[in-house]
């Protein structure tokens, strides 16, 4: 049987090191290659809370619609807002607007500041959903 033995050696965050031997091999599919990994607190364990908070960091964020920023100020504070405020709020903070497949590169008529209080309302929102 051919094989094939090398070490790894993985450097982690916080300073420590983790070296490990792995033995390439070809095996039949029907062989089993038992691995044995322990997990916990102490020398010589892999700490789960460490790897869980690596993971979060590389977590992809939610993407956040206007239908949910709708339906926040709603609950919130009771009324609606329209997608055209929530666009004029983002319009004026900088923040990335996608492309609409059907819009047209000029505007039939202007834009609509929206009421000092829908403004807010947004701005909340935006901030409750961590875009802002």
């Amino acid at each position: 049987m051919d094989s094939l033995e090398t070490n790894v050696n993985i450097g982690l965050d916080n300073g420590t090191h983790v070296e490990t031997v792995v033995l390439l091999s070809y095996k039949s599919p029907d062989s089993v290659i038992n691995v044995k990994v322990e997990f916990g607190e102490g020398d010589d364990k892999i700490s789960l809370d460490a790897i869980a908070e690596r993971a979060k960091k590389y977590q992809p964020k939610l993407k956040i619609t206007y239908k949910m920023i709708q339906e926040y100020v709603e609950q919130k504070y009771g009324f609606k807002v329209h997608t055209t405020y929530i666009a004029e709020v983002k319009r004026s903070l900088g923040l990335t607007m996608y492309d609409a497949p059907n819009a047209t590169e000029e505007l039939k008529q202007s834009r609509k500041r929206p009421p000092k209080e829908r403004v807010e309302a947004i701005m909340e929102a935006l901030k409750y959903f961590e875009v802002i």
